[in-house]
């Protein structure tokens, strides 16, 4: 498994089983991320170029541990990401966005996680290897997604060192709660990939989260899907140092 978390002590807090992952990448300009990632993470980089990544799919089951797998819940989700290193080296991802069918889950990862989770009308139609996927954010009207995808033969996993693997195979997240940085960590195998031919994307949902429209094409990766192990969230970076504005620095000045 490429998972360095190895603490067999520490037990996941919930599970969930991810489903028919459409991951659509694009190589963007490092600035233009830098802005609106937090400084105490660094940009993860694959020679030299920095990615952003949307990846729709479907959250199959969800549930704390202890429930029943009868009372899991189930939904749509699409995240925006973008790939980063904590000041300890352990590469991870960061989240623009996340928009969700279930309020329940939104509600969930917002106030445990801190996640910018979104309530979404989302739907899903899948026929054989064909799927069209849909996705309107509740209460913004520029924060779409529609796109359908058909699905190939099996590709195996993405080989450690390759570009496929840096985009596809991450196991941590970082989010800042309260000016700190704090990583979640998920398990699971690697992914089983599929080939896959996108028919048609339409979206917004980068533009939503301030991000510039990409100039290069999208590299896409499929995957059937993987059983997760998800777990708390632990504080590794310091708070931002306290900002004073210009106005209050002069104040102070003329005082002493």
């Amino acid at each position: 498994m490429s998972f360095s978390f190895s603490d067999s002590s520490l037990r996941p807090v919930g599970y969930q089983r991810w489903r028919n992952l459409l991951f659509i990448h694009w190589p963007v300009p490092a600035a233009a991320l830098r802005r609106l990632v937090p400084r105490q993470l660094d940009l993860d980089l694959y020679d030299g170029q920095a990615y952003l990544s949307l990846v729709p799919f479907l959250v199959a089951e969800s549930r704390p541990r202890g429930i029943p797998r009868a009372l899991a819940t189930r939904f749509l989700e699409t995240n925006l990401r973008t790939y980063v290193r904590a000041a300890d080296g352990e590469a991870g991802i960061y989240f623009f966005s996340l928009d969700a069918s279930s309020l329940l889950a939104v509600s969930a990862a917002r106030l445990l996680y801190g996640l910018p989770y979104f309530p979404a009308v989302m739907s899903v139609r899948t026929e054989g290897p064909r799927t069209e996927y849909s996705s309107r954010r509740q209460g913004a009207r520029d924060a779409q997604l529609d796109v359908d995808w058909v699905v190939g033969a099996s590709v195996g996993s993405a080989p450690v060192g390759t570009r496929d693997h840096f985009l596809i195979e991450r196991y941590n997240l970082y989010v800042r709660r309260g000016g700190a940085i704090y990583r979640g960590r998920v398990r699971h195998r690697p992914y089983p990939l599929r080939e896959v031919a996108v028919e048609q994307l339409s979206e917004t949902l980068l533009g939503a989260a301030g991000l510039p429209a990409p100039i290069d094409s999208p590299v896409y990766h499929h995957s059937p899907g993987v059983d997760v192990d998800i777990f708390w969230l632990e504080r590794i970076g310091l708070r931002e140092p306290h900002r004073v504005s210009v106005d209050v620095l002069s104040r102070r000045r003329a005082m002493n």
